[in-house]
């Protein structure tokens, strides 16, 4: 496995990559004139209008009266994409489920290119949204999620993705120390499942076990919710029993598709 870096080849096309930066500007913003681009990327606007003009002509941005924002073309080619991963077939219903027994948020997560993605989520009757959407990269050491594969995951590509992405900390709690790292993950294996201390976002815990499927870590399933709720007792008498009969449900489901 590698992690493709912004850069790595000479091979580019700098148009097409400006392009993405531009749609990366609307997805920040939300709708945005030509000079609000023109600022964020320090280009001319004769050229940033001429990125627009074309991201709109292939009907990726659309032009109302307060500027120009991001399609639902987008929401078309990522449904497309989440569909035809196996681990999303095998995990969806599963995932509705798991959400409904606890009464809490419940995640499907995988790795893409060194970096956490939430493919899936539904929440219970008790969720506590944790601003974490559906589509959502953030760096792995920071969830439950990314852990659960992190540990499980060759050392040689966790080697990778710590020198491609560093160990910044999100909260005071996040692990920032590649000891303190490699001693968590030696814990998961042991354990076969994560948990997240309010390392992400203040109040939230999460609890995670890996998709592991012929020696492959395939994704990870989480639930999360308010610490109150998801205190040691609870995760070890009723949601950890949850998660695992999930995640078995899951590989097999996962096996024979």
């Amino acid at each position: 496995m590698e992690i493709t870096r912004p850069g790595d080849s000479d091979k580019l096309v700098q148009s097409v990559e400006r392009a993405f930066e531009v749609v990366d500007v609307l997805r920040a913003e939300g709708t945005v004139r030509i000079d609000d681009v023109s600022a964020a990327l320090d280009i001319p606007t004769s050229t940033a209008h001429v990125h627009l003009k074309t991201l709109e002509s292939v009907g990726y941005v659309v032009r109302d009266a307060d500027g120009y924002r991001l399609s639902c073309r987008f929401l078309r080619d990522g449904v497309t994409v989440r569909s035809r991963k196996n681990v999303y077939r095998a995990t969806r219903s599963e995932i509705d489920a798991l959400a409904e027994k606890t009464g809490e948020v419940a995640n499907l997560g995988i790795e893409e290119n060194g970096q956490r993605v939430i493919l899936y989520q539904a929440e219970g009757t008790e969720a506590v949204y944790d601003n974490a959407p559906i589509g959502e990269y953030t760096n792995m050491h920071w969830t439950a999620l990314g852990k659960a594969i992190l540990a499980h995951l060759p050392e040689s590509y966790v080697d990778q993705i710590v020198e491609t992405y560093g160990l910044p900390g999100a909260r005071e709690a996040t692990i920032t120390d590649r000891d303190h790292l490699d001693e968590e993950l030696a814990r998961i294996l042991d354990r076969n499942y994560a948990l997240e201390d309010e390392e992400r976002r203040e109040g939230i815990r999460s609890l995670a076990s890996p998709i592991v499927v012929e020696d492959t870590v395939v994704g990870a399933i989480s639930v999360s919710g308010p610490k109150e709720r998801l205190d040691d007792d609870r995760i070890a008498n009723e949601l950890l029993p949850e998660l695992r009969n999930t995640v078995n449900v899951v590989e097999v489901k996962y096996a024979y598709d």
